[in-house]
C-alpha cells in the first residue's frame, strides 16, 4: 500500500517541528536541537534546570536513542494538541 505523507499546508511544517521539541521538553527528554535550536528556546527549560548544548547537544538532533514508547508519546500529544485546536476553531 502506498503511504501518502505529503503536507497538507505546507506552512505547518514549522509550527509542528516546534511542538514536537516543545513537547519533547515538556515530557523531559533527552533530544538535541537540530537545526539551530537550543534547550532554552522552549518554554519550559526552566523547569528541566536550563538544559543546555552541554548536556542535551550530544544527542545532535537524534530521535534514535528514545524508545518508541518515548516517541509515541510525543507524537500522540502533537495529535491531541492539533485535535483541540480543530475543535476550538468549530466553535
Amino acid at each position: 500500500m502506498a503511504r501518502n505523507n505529503r503536507t497538507v499546508v505546507p506552512e505547518c511544517r514549522q509550527v509542528l517541528h516546534n511542538w514536537k521539541y516543545e513537547i519533547a521538553a515538556e515530557l523531559g527528554l533527552p533530544v538535541g536541537y537540530g537545526g539551530g535550536y537550543s534547550a532554552t528556546d522552549t518554554e519550559f527549560a526552566g523547569e528541566l534546570g536550563e538544559a543546555g548544548s552541554t548536556s542535551m547537544g550530544s544527542y545532535g538532533g537524534s530521535w534514535g536513542h528514545l524508545t518508541s514508547r518515548e516517541n509515541g508519546s510525543v507524537g500522540g500529544e502533537i495529535t491531541k494538541r492539533l485535535i483541540a485546536e480543530a475543535q476550538k476553531s468549530l466553535l
